[in-house]
């Protein structure tokens, strides 16, 4: 089994490490990851994976020279398929964006377009992007979570690791309902700096125990690992401890440096309808 933290693709990253802001643009600053190395430890393969899904990052801090040197600024949007077989080191992500700062384009179309080509080509995936001007108000419009929130069960909190021991049935009754809590937090793999999150769950099975299900969210609050895992390992036990007939889970985190990363993984569908976003993003 793989041990990411070991990784020597890692070890090559900026993250965690001081680093040199450039203001010319630059493809190499991007650091792919494979996914497959966090798979291993939930026994996932990728040529079998037991979910569909994307991770949607959102920009808010991208900004360009126009062809005459008058700065340009947009929110984007980045689709990557859990199917790609990397993800995008964030550390080098934001560098990535922030080499645009000096660089000419000559039209936000170009702009995409080399955003498009060079996130594809470092994960080696289809990746969709997508371009929004500052006026566009339109385009990530805030929302609540659909479904009940979770957060106000009064529970007694005592695990702070993952345990799917936590993970239990209400009863055997069938039922479809979504849920949500606030209260996700886990840590970066390599800087153990906080990552916080809202999280939905949406599911047809036996009834969960939503204080055990609670219970278990919280527990990943001194647990360390990207976003992209901590959502395939939440979907991988829930799975596992209740066989669902559908299952979507997605998580919205909570920016840092101007990037924000909200993982989605379902049984059905490829994209989700849950991604909304919340006031605090």
């Amino acid at each position: 089994m793989t041990d990411y933290s070991n990784a020597p693709e890692l070890k090559a990253s900026v993250l965690g490490k001081t680093t040199k802001y450039a203001d010319q643009y630059d493809a190499s600053l991007l650091h792919p990851i494979a996914r497959k190395l966090n798979r291993d430890q939930i026994n996932v393969s990728d040529d079998a994976l037991p979910f569909k899904g994307e991770d949607i990052w959102t920009g808010y801090e991208l900004s360009w020279l126009n062809a005459k040197g008058k700065p340009e600024v947009a929110v984007a949007t980045f689709a990557f398929a859990c199917t790609s077989p990397y993800i995008i080191e964030s550390k080098s992500f934001k560098l990535y964006l922030n080499s645009f700062n000096q660089t000419r384009f000559d039209s936000f179309d170009v702009v995409k377009e080399t955003l498009t080509r060079d996130l594809s080509g470092a994960s080696n995936s289809n990746v969709i992007v997508n371009l929004f001007k500052a006026d566009d108000f339109n385009c990530l419009p805030f929302s609540a979570l659909p479904g009940e929130c979770i957060d106000d069960l009064d529970i007694e909190v005592e695990t702070y690791s993952p345990s799917t021991a936590l993970l239990k049935s209400k009863s055997d009754d069938v039922v479809t309902e979504t849920l949500y809590s606030h209260l996700l937090k886990s840590n970066c793999l390599i800087t153990s700096q906080p990552d916080w999150a809202s999280i939905i769950i949406r599911y047809t099975g036996r009834e969960i125990c939503r204080e055990g299900l609670l219970k278990y969210l919280i527990s990943f609050r001194s647990h360390n690992e990207f976003h992209e895992q901590c959502v395939e390992r939440i979907f991988c036990d829930l799975q596992n401890a209740f066989a669902f007939d559908n299952l979507e889970v997605c998580a919205r985190y909570t920016r840092r440096g101007g990037l924000d990363i909200n993982p989605f993984r379902s049984t059905d569908s490829a994209t989700t309808t849950l991604n909304v976003r919340t006031n605090r993003q």
